[in-house]
């Protein structure tokens, strides 16, 4: 289990994260689509994740939502580095309805993001457009190069949703063990 603890003027964030687990969560960040988002990915990434954010929500919900991005993205590079006997790479493609998106990743340590997806709209009360600020702000701190691109999708709902699984499944592919590889890199480190 990993904790970790971010205090800003803006955020006051625990995440608390177990790979390789039950995908259990309690997630409150104040946002309820949000919330179900991160159900959603700890349910599919089968990462057991706790996360309690209190936010100037007053304000809108751009700093919960990228701080907490910025958390996660923290606690995960702590739980995959130094990476070994993992297959390194994962790549997923999940529909909901009418949408259909792609996530592609290497768990590189080497930070980079390709967001071609959907940018604007409302959800509730959750700005689509942050989608890609917390895409960002994980894969930047975990060291994930991560690419989601939408093959099609009218829905806002389930287009944010099927981004989010895409994510969590491809992040569980990479992390399946493999006793065979040792550290997947030809460099001999990541």
């Amino acid at each position: 289990m990993i904790v970790k603890n971010r205090k800003t003027k803006e955020t006051d964030i625990t995440v608390e994260l177990e790979i390789y687990a039950e995908g259990k969560s309690n997630i409150k960040t104040g946002i309820g689509f949000f919330d179900h988002m991160l159900e959603a990915f700890s349910k599919h990434s089968l990462i057991n994740l706790d996360i309690k954010c209190d936010g100037d929500l007053h304000i809108d919900g751009h700093h919960t939502v990228e701080d907490v991005g910025i958390v996660l993205g923290m606690a995960l590079k702590d739980s995959i580095y130094p990476l070994e006997k993992v297959e390194r790479y994962g790549n997923s493609v999940v529909a909901m309805d009418e949408a259909a998106v792609e996530c592609v990743l290497d768990l590189s340590n080497r930070a980079f993001l390709v967001y071609d997806s959907i940018k604007d709209g409302m959800i509730g009360d959750f700005d689509v457009e942050l989608t890609q600020e917390f895409f960002r702000a994980l894969a930047f701190n975990a060291g994930i190069t991560l690419h989601i691109n939408m093959l099609r999708g009218e829905n806002k709902h389930h287009i944010v949703e099927a981004t989010f699984k895409a994510f969590a499944v491809a992040l569980r592919r990479a992390l399946a063990k493999n006793e065979k590889i040792g550290t997947p890199s030809t460099k001999g480190i990541l």
